[in-house]
């Protein structure tokens, strides 16, 4: 199995973070435009890229401040039963948030850019909280 991992340092507590990682509008501001679902444990979300490309995580993992995890239990096929995990804590006044995407079947082409995908929209979540506005994927 592959991991894509990221590390970010992001000038926003915890809260904040954990916020747009944890609530609809949150992910909507740096992912994607097209989410909707429940965000709370054991729910679903559904996160969309246009009319074709979708993913569908299940809610794991939920610790206030400090972690979210989900599981892929819809979508492209070698997202299918992937974890993806975002934890977070406080270094040097900031908020270290640590990107994982386990399970991956395939060191593919895709992977690739998936991984570049993940990268990029990190990005956006540090500019939406950072600076007021992401940059999500828009319909």
């Amino acid at each position: 199995m592959y991991c894509i991992k990221h590390l970010y340092y992001i000038d926003a507590s915890n809260d904040e973070v954990f916020n747009a990682l944890t609530t609809i509008e949150g992910l909507s501001n740096w992912w994607t435009e097209q989410t909707s679902g429940n965000p709370e444990l054991e729910g679903v979300i559904e996160f969309r890229f246009g009319k074709q490309n979708f993913n569908k995580m299940k809610v794991e993992t939920i610790v206030e401040n400090k972690a979210v995890r989900w599981k892929c239990i819809d979508g492209h096929s070698d997202w299918i039963n992937t974890i993806i995990s975002f934890e977070l804590d406080t270094n040097e006044n900031k908020t270290r948030l640590r990107f994982a995407h386990n399970n991956w079947p395939t060191n593919s082409d895709f992977f690739s850019h998936c991984s570049f995908s993940w990268a990029r929209y990190l990005e956006s979540l540090r500019q939406l909280l950072e600076k007021g506005k992401g940059q999500p994927f828009k319909t």
